[in-house]
């Protein structure tokens, strides 16, 4: 085994700023695209000539397998480190996009999704959270994440508009080969990525991959925050795939659901910065737990509030401010845990929670629509689980675990 600081020097060939920089641009690109497939439930669905559920499954099916995959490419990444490991999971994008490109069933959707889930599992914020992490001193280190999660933010500022003017142009099926093609482009971004990590500095390995998750899952509030994420991830796959289908429902103009979502991200890059900086005055536990009564707001406002487009453009910016800023303290809660040697595998775990919860989220907004043609049983459910989430991550202990603190 190589000592800390050979492993330190092999991680930094690169300038530290220029890697933090292509691993926003990997997890921007691919939660971008991931957060804007919604753009293409009205096409698909008309198309096929399905009702709403299928294409929500398709997308639930993503989510999960997204989840599920996580802790799986978060080991394989804190262990052998990024580059193969993204390769491998783009390949699987570009399938997945391809499947639905040639879609012409419902199992042709369900396909999609399961190759989608899968790629994304190993190119996103969590699976490339504790590259950053590993880099970044401790007291920097709740900033450096929220760099990642400001770039997911742009990512969904930047591929909404390029996606919808992709779909006008060239048709749903025709974009979905340029797609393809910049989605190819993430293999030569993490070509550069470290190979075997270890931390920064940090001490030398010492606890297997087993012993590790022993050690969270007897840890209480490391439940805690695992069952509050669940909320963040019902709470975004419901608005980013049928926040679209929403506003035209209400016989508003096309353009006002993708702007809508355009301007979650601008507003998303301004909140995750700000979480980002609080950690240095306001626990995180404390920050979670604002975040989810502040979307439980947000979410009264689209029940009780006239819809107008300039109503949902408002609140989808507020919205915005409490979007992905939940990543830096949520991750940064697992690094002061348990420390940062299997943090993109133990923050997969905790990730895996949102994906179930995006899961249902996508599912059930379908599922309800087809049933009683409107969305305000959504909204409600949105609402009680952001104030059930919020009571939550209250009591949560933010303090390392007695083998970090005997250590210190």
């Amino acid at each position: 085994m190589s000592s800390p600081q050979t492993s330190a020097a092999a991680d930094r060939t690169l300038p530290y700023a220029v890697l933090v920089g292509l691993v926003g641009l990997i997890v921007g690109i691919t939660m971008g695209r991931a957060q804007s497939m919604g753009l293409y439930q009205l096409p698909v669905i008309t198309a096929l000539g399905i009702g709403r559920e299928p294409f929500s499954l398709m997308m639930a099916v993503t989510l999960l397998l997204m989840g599920a995959g996580s802790p799986f490419s978060g080991a394989l990444i804190d262990k052998y480190g990024a580059r193969w490991v993204v390769a491998f999971c783009v390949l699987c994008t570009i399938a997945g996009l391809y499947a639905l490109y040639a879609v012409t069933s419902v199992a042709g959707l369900i396909v999609a999704g399961v190759l989608m889930g899968f790629g994304v599992s190993g190119t996103g914020v969590t699976s490339l959270v504790g590259v950053v992490g590993r880099l970044a001193p401790p007291e920097k280190r709740m900033a450096a994440i929220a760099s990642v999660g400001m770039a997911a933010g742009i990512g969904g500022f930047v591929a909404l508009p390029v996606m919808h003017a992709l779909i006008e142009a060239f048709a749903w099926q025709n974009s979905l080969l340029w797609l393809m093609g910049i989605t190819a482009l993430l293999i030569l971004f993490a070509w550069p990525l470290d190979r075997k990590p270890a931390g920064a500095g940090g001490p030398v390995r010492t606890q297997s991959a087993k012993e590790a998750l022993a050690e969270a899952f007897r840890h209480p509030s490391y439940w805690m925050l695992t069952a509050g994420f669940f909320v963040c991830g019902f709470h975004v796959a419901f608005i980013t795939v049928h926040l679209p289908a929403y506003t035209q429902d209400l016989l508003m103009p096309s353009w006002v659901g993708p702007y809508a979502l355009m301007l979650v991200g601008i507003a998303n890059i301004i909140g995750t910065f700000i979480v980002g900086q609080s950690g240095r005055w306001l626990q995180k536990r404390r920050a979670l737990s604002l975040i989810y009564f502040g979307r439980s707001v947000i979410f009264a406002g689209f029940l009780l509030l006239p819809m107008t487009p300039a109503t949902v453009i408002i609140l989808s910016g507020l919205l915005g401010l409490f979007w992905l800023s939940t990543i830096p303290p949520t991750s940064g809660l697992v690094a002061t845990f348990f420390g940062t040697t299997w943090m993109s595998m133990l923050f997969g775990f905790v990730f895996f929670s949102h994906q179930i919860g995006s899961f249902l989220g996508v599912w059930m907004a379908g599922r309800l629509y087809d049933m009683t043609g409107s969305y305000d049983a959504m909204w409600w459910i949105s609402i009680a689980l952001g104030i059930a989430s919020g009571l939550v991550h209250w009591p949560i202990q933010e303090k390392p675990v007695a083998r970090l603190a005997a250590a210190a």
